[in-house]
């Protein structure tokens, strides 16, 4: 199993439906942008949500094994994939990369 390098590349925040349906919350995200893990043989590395680890880590297990090529060609490299976590009010994006063994 390869390890597979992810890292937090962009938050986006939306502030009007935080107001219109969010109940306030200290701490709702605590992940930085740049923000770098290592996963090895498929494992959530320690300090990644949780919550944005069960949205990627179908991606992070493939790439471990190996596989990639994603829908045919979507990203540039073929051993990456780009997913955001499913926080509908401040989706954190993650970039995925297979790493050099």
């Amino acid at each position: 199993m390869k390890r597979v390098k992810i890292t937090a590349v962009r938050q986006t925040v939306y502030r009007d439906l935080m107001a219109q349906y969010e109940n306030p919350i200290e701490h709702a995200c605590d992940m930085q942008v740049g923000q770098t893990w290592v996963s090895v043989d498929g494992c959530r590395p320690e300090g990644l949500c949780e919550s944005a680890w069960e949205s990627m880590c179908e991606f992070v297990q493939a790439l471990a094994r190996g596989e990639g090529n994603f829908y045919n060609g979507w990203m540039r490299n073929p051993m990456s994939a780009m997913i955001s976590c499913n926080d509908g009010f401040r989706p954190m994006s993650f970039y995925l990369e297979a790493m050099a063994e």
